[in-house]
């Protein structure tokens, strides 16, 4: 069966309290019983992870080429624009880990420059907690799923 990983990064577990007028108020419980839904409908296994620390991040991206995770689906956060080691772990992995990168607003409108977009298959952002379904289901195309 088809694995997908989501990994949120820091202060995403904070959602629907954080700067609501930013990022909604979809909470995280809420997206994950979104995200698992989305898993149920279209029969892959779904892993959400989430973490306020980059280091963290880089390890579950590597135990994932491990255990042989299909496809990597992550909201960067604060890692987007600082995220210099988080990049060069998806540079690492990106030919055995196809990455989806996801972002609720609109980054670009926000002056932000992402620098782990880099070793992506693509990026979503702007649709709110709508991309990262998006973003799974891209994951799942280039997987030859959908």
């Amino acid at each position: 069966m088809t694995k997908i990983l989501v990994i949120n990064g820091p202060n995403l577990s904070y959602l629907g309290k954080r700067q609501p007028e930013l990022y909604g108020t979809t909470t995280a419980a809420e997206l994950d019983d979104m995200l698992r839904a989305h898993a149920a409908g279209n029969g892959y296994e779904l892993e959400i992870f989430y973490t306020h620390v980059e280091g963290h991040a880089i390890e579950r991206v590597y135990q994932a080429v491990e255990r042989g995770v299909d496809a990597l689906v992550m909201n960067p956060a604060g890692m987007t624009y600082a995220g210099y080691a988080m990049r060069d772990c998806l540079l690492a992995v990106a030919p055995d880990l196809p990455y989806v990168e996801a972002h609720i607003t609109h980054i670009e409108r926000l002056g932000k420059r992402s620098v782990t977009a880099e070793p992506s298959i693509g990026m979503i952002f702007g649709f709110g907690v709508k991309g990262y379904i998006l973003g799974l289901d891209a994951a799942l195309m280039h997987l030859g799923r959908k």
